[in-house]
């Protein structure tokens, strides 16, 4: 079960940091409505520009604590536990929008998927 907590962390961390830092300026077919970046992604759900510089930053900073929790095991349940938090706001803002679901797949994935290492945690 260690591999598949470590497989998991990886995954996501690596999800996240591509999606936030590689990504962040580019269309992608899982942008919520017609958005062709991160910044009209979040005007298009209707909240203020600020707050994608603060999800951005607490998405990184999880990111890089379940993929450093690899090593240092305290910091992935805080971790997990804060992107879950995240991934269930990013899915509820595709539903406000009626999104298809193939759009909040991925946030849903990353969703069970943190669930499931705080899960393996504990």
């Amino acid at each position: 079960m260690v591999y598949l907590q470590d497989i998991l962390q990886i995954i996501a961390g690596l999800g996240i940091l591509n999606v936030w830092l590689l990504r962040f300026q580019n269309k992608t077919t899982y942008r919520g409505g017609e958005s062709s970046n991160m910044k009209e992604e979040f005007a298009h759900y209707g909240l203020p520009i600020w707050s994608v510089y603060v999800i951005g930053f607490l998405k990184i900073i999880s990111a890089a604590g379940l993929l450093t929790g690899i090593f240092i095991a305290p910091l992935v349940l805080p971790s997990a536990i804060l992107l879950a938090a995240l991934m269930l706001g990013a899915v509820s803002m595709h539903a406000k929008v009626s999104d298809p679901i193939k759009k909040s797949a991925p946030a849903l994935c990353l969703l069970v998927m943190t669930l499931l290492i705080a899960l393996l945690t504990v």
